[in-house]
């Protein structure tokens, strides 16, 4: 089978890929096949794999490029994300669109994490440490605390898993309000007006959709809890900004950490940067060091079902989107 493929992707899992007619993207954006250079319009590839080294070296256009040709049955993407509309052409020409949730358990490990960096005095114990002060330090407990997440698919379960593991209520938003094993309690987005006065900690991990862009408003701050915090790994398009940013200089939410920006790199400008209330990080919750691992398993084991005539592990329809 031809598989169009990133040139450093494949070199990965060489051994898995032997026997397949590689068609290979490498990092200057030249594509080569059998060892030679080729015009992209040659390539006709038969599958499509998408990989985080083709999304952040910033040649997704070759890919979709080819993904929408008619040789090409089956596109793989790494990305959890579907927001770009190129994947719904995708979908629409009728070929097999498939994603990963490689990030997942890496995005549960930063949001954990970061909770806990700001419940539990760390900075403050490494200071008293280098003074050589011997110092008991009381700190907040995560276990009778509400969570509120908000996208309970594959990464907002992940980071339900964890999260219950310290004893903490969650209370998960999906899109039919059906009952999940991952939470205490489940809720649509029509239900967040009497949802978010009892949330402690309120975590962004939907899909951007038409009903999640701009979902953090005025209204939606204004519900919040007085001295919450807020956890953006989702995208940047469900925050408005500046609703946020009055909000934090009234104390609801009391925090927020922001992964995810409409505008990346986040500008040096943006008040976001020197907020007292803000933690900054650079779309970074997914940078595991295992997430590139699990992503080409995942792929491989869908070239092995690929080929076997079994039906794909999490396939996107176009009510998906």
């Amino acid at each position: 089978m031809r598989i169009f493929a990133s040139e450093s992707s494949a070199h990965r899992v060489a051994a898995a890929l032997a026997g397949h007619e590689l068609i290979l993207v490498d990092g200057k954006g030249a594509i080569h096949a059998g060892g030679k250079t080729i015009d992209p319009r040659d390539a006709r590839p038969e599958i499509v794999w998408l990989t985080f080294d083709a999304l952040m070296g910033g040649q997704p256009d070759l890919f979709f490029d080819r993904a929408l040709e008619g040789s090409v049955k089956w596109l793989h993407t790494q990305q959890t994300g579907l927001d770009s509309p190129r994947y719904r052409d995708v979908v629409a020409r009728g070929v097999t669109l498939t994603n990963s949730h490689a990030q997942a358990p890496a995005i549960a490990e930063y949001v954990l994490a970061n909770v806990l960096a700001e419940t539990w005095p760390v900075a403050a114990a490494r200071a008293a440490e280098a003074a050589g002060e011997w110092r008991r330090m009381p700190f907040h407990e995560l276990a009778p605390s509400r969570w509120l997440i908000i996208g309970l698919g594959a990464i907002g379960r992940e980071i339900a898993v964890r999260a219950r593991g310290f004893g903490v209520h969650i209370t998960g938003i999906n899109r039919t309000g059906g009952a999940d094993p991952a939470a205490d309690a489940t809720g649509m987005l029509k239900d967040l007006p009497a949802l978010l006065p009892n949330a402690d900690i309120v975590v962004l991990s939907a899909a951007r959709t038409e009903a999640t862009t701009d979902l953090v408003d005025a209204a939606f701050v204004a519900a919040m809890k007085p001295g919450s915090t807020l956890i953006n790994i989702a995208r940047g398009e469900l925050v408005v900004d500046d609703a946020l940013l009055a909000g934090l200089d009234q104390g609801r939410p009391g925090l927020a950490i922001l992964d995810a920006f409409r505008q990346e790199p986040l500008p040096r400008s943006h008040p976001y940067w020197k907020h007292p209330r803000v933690r900054v990080t650079a779309h970074t919750s997914s940078a595991g060091d295992g997430t590139p691992g699990r992503a080409d398993n995942f792929f491989l084991e869908n070239l092995r079902r690929y080929q076997a005539g079994e039906e794909l592990l999490s396939q996107v329809r176009a009510d998906s989107f």
